[in-house]
């Protein structure tokens, strides 16, 4: 298949290649915001953080990085700047053979390779698994790792066998719906390495880590910038460590883990210093969403979300904050925090113009550049909130310090409580557990602020409706209307 074409808006080349950071994201799966040393983990989680620690005192930690509740929508908003919804893939698809990004999305691989960049993934794509939605159809050069969620590994009879579950379930599968490692390089169909089990599973991070660290060495020596996307998948359940790893800790299985994550970040920064790059280098490290609820796995494989309360597939800040630490020598002040607002969807503008990339023209982008934050020449976030939908529900609009809950969820198992009048608004300073309702006649001005953010988004989709669940390949949004 030929590699997609750049649809209108293409960037402008300004300035030669030698001028572009190079960029490595390195993307966590369900992790808690307080898993690491920056985040009063670390230590207290029975799990040095040595690499992490280090890695927040040469860039910027951020304590308000906000994610989308679920997998696939996290990584759609990070790979397009738009939220979810408006790609059709606002919920982890389960048991459907069609979903991901339309071939008319632009990724941020797309954008930065048509401006001379190479670009790779090293691990969970989570946003198709059909011919034409690949990663290497959607702008990277090649791609080693897993389509669909590392859960997956579920299905083998080994972890049945270890939970008892019925032992026909691996029988009754599809044979082309069991779990394989990829690989592909762009225009070519993937071919299967080998089935993703339970024993792939305790290993593909350590592949995944070595094969980016090569990868960035190779391109450190062809003087070319590249974007190196590593979407690592130890964190989602069933959480199972690397042999090296198992028991290190000493405080159970997810301490390992944590450990193990850490020491990986490690290997990559080492790569990047080695390889003689770290100054004209953006090094990220964030997660999709918050830690798995309690229920998988008794509570022994899940992340600490500090001070905040949820899980992942809530719009509670345990499911929507996680960890954020972005280095950039010269460019990024050291030792810096902020707890000011960023969303997921603020890091394609944000990465392009690093890299004097323009973004796209024709469709709607939800992201903020944030580089003249990030640099330390304003001490605000662009952005101030944002809508929170869980699906293709609105559950929840946060503003500031402030967030309205239109539905209240504390795990993905239990209840939905719907508020038909007055939505429970909370304090997240006063009240960061969420518990109480804050509105009283003296603070009721927040609902107006809120609202604008809610009418922002609704006034958007009269310039160009969201992309609806389930679109074919062939779909195109009507063209973009422009503000009057």
């Amino acid at each position: 298949m030929a590699a997609k074409q750049n649809p209108a808006g293409a960037p402008d080349p300004l300035g030669p290649n030698s001028e572009r950071p190079n960029i490595v994201l390195i993307l966590l799966d369900n992790t808690g915001w307080g898993d690491f040393g920056p985040y009063g983990g670390g230590e207290l989680r029975g799990a040095p953080s040595p690499s992490i620690d280090k890695l927040a005192t040469e860039g910027l930690t951020l304590t308000n990085f906000n994610t989308e509740p679920q997998c696939t929508p996290s990584r759609s908003a990070l790979m397009t700047g738009r939220f979810a919804i408006r790609s059709g893939t606002q919920s982890v698809p389960i048991g459907v053979p069609y979903y991901g990004l339309l071939p008319w999305e632009e990724t941020i691989a797309e954008r930065l390779k048509s401006a001379g960049y190479a670009t790779a993934i090293f691990g969970k794509w989570h946003l198709g698994k059909t011919q034409g939605r690949f990663p290497t159809d959607q702008g990277f050069d090649q791609w080693y790792g897993i389509q669909d969620s590392s859960g997956d590994a579920v299905r083998y009879s080994e972890w049945i066998d270890q939970y008892s579950i019925r032992a026909d379930v691996e029988q009754s599968l599809p044979k082309n719906e069991y779990p394989w490692i990829q690989t592909a390089k762009m225009g070519e169909k993937p071919t299967r390495v080998k089935k993703f089990d339970l024993d792939a599973k305790r290993s593909i991070d350590g592949d995944l880590i070595t094969m980016a660290s090569d990868y960035i060495k190779a391109q450190a020596r062809k003087k070319n910038p590249f974007f190196a996307y590593v979407p690592l998948t130890a964190m989602h359940f069933p959480t199972l460590p690397s042999d090296e790893f198992a028991g290190k800790s000493g405080n159970g299985i997810y301490a390992d883990l944590l450990m193990q994550t850490d020491h990986y970040v490690g290997q990559i920064s080492n790569a990047v210093k080695k390889a003689g790059i770290e100054e004209n280098t953006i090094f990220i490290v964030t997660a999709d969403n918050g830690p798995e609820v309690a229920e998988n796995g008794g509570g022994q494989f899940t992340g600490w979300t500090g001070p905040w309360a949820g899980s992942y597939f809530t719009a509670l800040e345990g499911g929507l904050r996680v960890p954020f630490i972005a280095k950039w020598p010269k460019q990024i002040p050291k030792g810096t925090r902020s707890n000011e607002i960023v969303h997921l969807v603020d890091l394609f503008p944000t990465m392009l113009e690093a890299a004097n990339v323009n973004v796209p023209v024709d469709r709607v982008i939800d992201g903020k550049s944030m580089i003249r934050f990030m640099k330390g020449k304003t001490k605000k976030s662009p952005r101030e909130g944002f809508p929170i939908f869980v699906g293709d529900e609105l559950y929840a609009v946060k503003w500031r310090n402030w967030k309205a809950h239109f539905i209240w969820q504390t795990t993905k198992y239990s209840p939905k409580k719907e508020y038909s009048t007055v939505a429970k608004v909370v304090n997240l300073i006063q009240d960061p557990r969420e518990e109480r309702q804050a509105v009283e006649p003296y603070n009721a001005w927040t609902q107006y602020p809120g609202v604008n953010v809610l009418l922002g988004y609704q006034k958007s989709l009269a310039l160009q409706p969201n992309i609806p669940k389930g679109a074919p390949d062939s779909f195109t949004p009507p063209p973009l209307k422009r503000r009057k």
